[in-house]
């Protein structure tokens, strides 16, 4: 996905150079801030979209200034995470959303197994399966990047699957 942001093979190149380069120092790096891999791994993610976004510019650094300025990216997106789950209120044990057409018994095993989840995915699932708010508008409410809610949603919906399939239900 990444490659198709870039306009010529040359970048591309070099692009998947610095990415093999510094890949794992950028996760150790956002890992030791962040100390939750799932977070790391979102917080490389944003680096790499970063570094896209400003590709000209990281493409005329020597490799290792490029990689340098990737490690200074990284931190800045596990603090800003770490920023961000600060700010994030938690909901109360007695939040009860507005109720969807699946029906009482099926909302009500819906909302039990997000609440289940690991804060980081819960609060997008909720919005995004119980509330049904776009990817944008989640982004916008949380102060998130849509890629990194793209991503959350993904993986949320990945540790739902299993129990969603034996019940029969899903969220879209």
């Amino acid at each position: 996905m990444y490659l198709a942001m870039l306009e010529t093979e040359e970048d591309r190149v070099r692009f998947l150079r610095l990415h093999d380069a510094w890949e794992k120092k950028l996760y150790a790096v956002a890992l030791r801030i962040l100390g939750n891999p799932t977070q790391a791994e979102d917080a490389v993610q944003q680096t790499w979209f970063q570094l896209l976004r400003h590709w000209k510019r990281v493409a005329a650094l020597p490799r290792e200034e490029a990689g340098g300025y990737a490690v200074t990216v990284v931190k800045n997106a596990a603090l800003d995470l770490l920023r961000q789950e600060r700010r994030t209120v938690r909901l109360p044990e007695g939040w009860d959303p507005p109720a969807p057409e699946m029906g009482e018994a099926g909302y009500r095993y819906l909302v039990a197994l997000i609440r289940a989840l690991p804060e980081g995915y819960r609060r997008v699932l909720e919005l995004k399966c119980v509330e049904e708010r776009t990817n944008r508008e989640i982004a916008r409410r949380l102060g998130l990047n849509e890629s990194t809610v793209a991503t959350r949603v993904l993986r949320g919906r990945a540790l739902l699957a299993e129990a969603l399939e034996r019940g029969g239900k899903s969220c879209g």
